[in-house]
């Protein structure tokens, strides 16, 4: 299983609940919806001490099912529109628990 984690700031103008529940309801929506996408998770509400507004945790059967994921259009669709038009960064990291 590969895990696919994101983590985003939001531009100021943006950081409000309302923004975060929309990403959060959008990506948790892929599911079952995309193939090999087995999990997915956004954590929207953060503690003080962090640096970043949102977390997208997601697990995947394989690497292709994660890349078949970036360019699948329920993906595209729902980051064009929840989630890049409010981003100022991301970051992420893939990984593997087998490697």
């Amino acid at each position: 299983m590969v895990k696919h984690i994101i983590l985003w700031k939001l531009k100021e103008v943006h950081n409000n609940q309302d923004v975060k529940n929309g990403i959060k309801q959008a990506l948790e929506g892929l599911l079952g919806k995309i193939p090999g996408l087995l999990e997915i998770n956004v954590q929207t509400k953060t503690l003080e001490s962090s640096n970043v507004d949102v977390m997208l945790y997601s697990v995947f059967e394989s690497q292709e099912a994660l890349k078949g994921y970036a360019v699948h259009p329920e993906h595209v669709k729902v980051a064009d529109t929840f989630v890049r038009p409010f981003t100022e960064t991301r970051s992420c990291i893939d990984f593997c628990d087998e490697l």
